[in-house]
């Protein structure tokens, strides 16, 4: 009998030695004389715990890791390959208490299947959603997309459905679907696990997305960083068009629906929207004034869908449970589930998805292992380099988009980045003016000139020049960005950078009794 050993492809478990641990694994059993066949997954997600090697038994799955090359020899003596004991046992993968404890939709085959097989990809109910949505008219399906309460995960928060509903109603001999990929916010990677781990979901997404609204061709516009995203979903597309899942006739049903993959110019301003489509278009990547939106004039003038990967990734399930199974989970506004990635200095970094309303105590402490260095923890960012600095006395407050607004602070993509108490905020208050002074795509002055301005300012500041006079400019510049900037790169940068004076006034020579609202 052959024995299953999954080993996974994700490019984080590349870096920690993944390939060279499957090369390991395949020629030991072969100098055994032993059966294997090595399955290339996606990883589930447990960085820490990288290389996480899966063995399928007749009890299930067993993991060891974090597994390097020298230990291949000594888990084959210990007659790993049927589960048994050795130093680096985990269990039964889906009794690991850090997965156990989450709530996985959007990611639910993710690290499970071989992420190009598309008959891994049906097995594990993959295609439901959208041969669901082949039965009904666009307005059924746009209708159930609304009802789940689905909201975009790329930063905005903008009803899915409402969106889709524009695209829906307009008149136009060509409409597209567009997923934006360019996921560049620090500590973000949820985007690139789908890619990676399981492409077919988000092109079950995107041909769902295209059935709704009219629209016959789609773009990914992906990161130019991710080389192991573009060779899966291009695998998995050609897997996808060659079993009529893609094509002139999706499943026989009559309806068009083609997509490629585009890879992205390498400037974080084009994970704005118009940017975004500008930079699809050939051009450079500069914002577009709005009106007109992308959902009535977008790419080529045409109307056009523009959803983050987990939005569209969500999708699938949505279609294929109902609305209401997704909106069962979650709080208020917040419907579902979120994929929230955990980095900085914590023990347990890696991507958890839970049910809006979890804290991000629970994250950082339950899931994150609290600070890898043992000392407290002092803040995190949530949100990307542009996301709000947030206290200790803020850690209790629920992961949810209105919750987050109440104490001036944004979810965006999931990204939470944590640091210890050695951290310098007036350094990190720089640096988000540093950085949107880099990325700035050059079009408004607020961004262009406000953010150069800004650095220059936090540098007077931290040398102790001119102290009032250049906090109060520090603060008439944030006002300035945040009000007069074209897009949210301007416009979100006070957020890192007045969270840490309000928050943390001591590292720019301030007062506790100095904390402003």
């Amino acid at each position: 009998m052959v024995t299953k050993i999954y080993i996974p492809r994700d490019s984080s478990a590349l870096a920690m030695g993944a390939d060279k641990v499957a090369i390991a694994v395949a020629a030991e059993a072969k100098n055994r004389g032993l059966e294997v066949e090595v399955i290339r997954n996606g990883s589930r997600g447990l960085y820490w715990l990288e290389t996480m090697v899966e063995v399928a038994t007749s009890s299930g799955r067993t993991a060891y890791g974090p597994v390097k090359v020298k230990d291949v020899p000594k888990l084959f003596d210990a007659d790993f390959i049927n589960g048994k004991p050795h130093a680096l046992s985990l269990g039964l993968t889906e009794e690991i208490d850090w997965l156990k404890k989450q709530q996985r939709l959007t990611f639910a085959r993710v690290g499970i299947t071989d992420p190009i097989s598309l008959d891994d990809y049906i097995a594990h109910d993959g295609y439901n959603g959208l041969k669901n949505a082949l039965k009904l008219s666009g307005a059924a399906i746009v209708k159930i997309v609304t009802d789940s309460g689905l909201r975009g995960r790329g930063g905005a928060a903008f009803p899915t459905g409402i969106k889709w509903n524009t695209v829906l109603g307009c008149e136009a001999e060509q409409k597209y679907i567009v997923c934006n990929a360019d996921e560049g916010d620090s500590g973000t990677y949820s985007d690139r696990m789908i890619m990676e781990g399981d492409p077919f979901v988000l092109i079950e997404g995107m041909t769902i997305a295209g059935v709704a609204v009219g629209a016959t061709r789609g773009y990914i516009y992906l990161r130019s960083e991710y080389p192991h995203a573009l060779i899966a979903l291009n695998e998995a597309i050609a897997n996808a068009e060659k079993a009529g899942y893609l094509g002139d006739n999706v499943l026989g049903s009559g309806k068009a629906f083609y997509l490629e993959v585009r890879r992205a110019a390498g400037a974080y301003v084009c994970g704005e929207e118009t940017s975004l489509l500008e930079s699809l278009e050939g051009k450079r990547g500069l914002v577009r004034f709005k009106p007109p939106l992308p959902a009535i004039e977008g790419l080529f003038g045409k109307p056009t869908v523009v959803n983050n990967v987990i939005s569209l990734a969500t999708v699938p399930i949505i279609l294929d449970k109902g609305a209401q199974f997704y909106a069962d989970y979650g709080m208020g506004r917040s419907r579902g589930t979120l994929p929230i990635q955990l980095a900085g200095n914590l023990k347990h970094g890696g991507l958890v998805e839970l049910a809006f309303g979890a804290t991000l105590r629970e994250l950082l402490y339950d899931f994150g292992g609290g600070s890898f260095t043992g000392k407290p923890i002092r803040a995190v960012q949530v949100g990307g380099p542009l996301g709000a600095y947030l206290p200790e006395s803020q850690f209790d407050t629920p992961l949810d988009y209105e919750e987050f607004t109440k104490i001036w602070a944004v979810l965006g993509h999931g990204g939470i980045v944590a640091f210890d108490d050695t951290v310098d905020m007036a350094k990190m208050a720089r640096y988000a003016f540093e950085f949107c002074a880099i990325e700035s795509c050059g079009k408004c002055t607020p961004c262009r000139i406000g953010s150069t301005r800004g650095v220059e300012v936090i540098d007077k500041i931290t040398s102790g020049k001119d102290h009032a006079k250049n906090i109060a400019l520090v603060r008439d510049l944030s006002d300035t960005m945040l009000n007069g900037s074209l897009c949210a790169l301007g416009g979100m940068t006070p957020y890192p950078v007045l969270s840490a004076l309000n928050h943390f006034p001591e590292d720019f020579g301030l007062s506790q009794e100095s904390k402003a609202g």
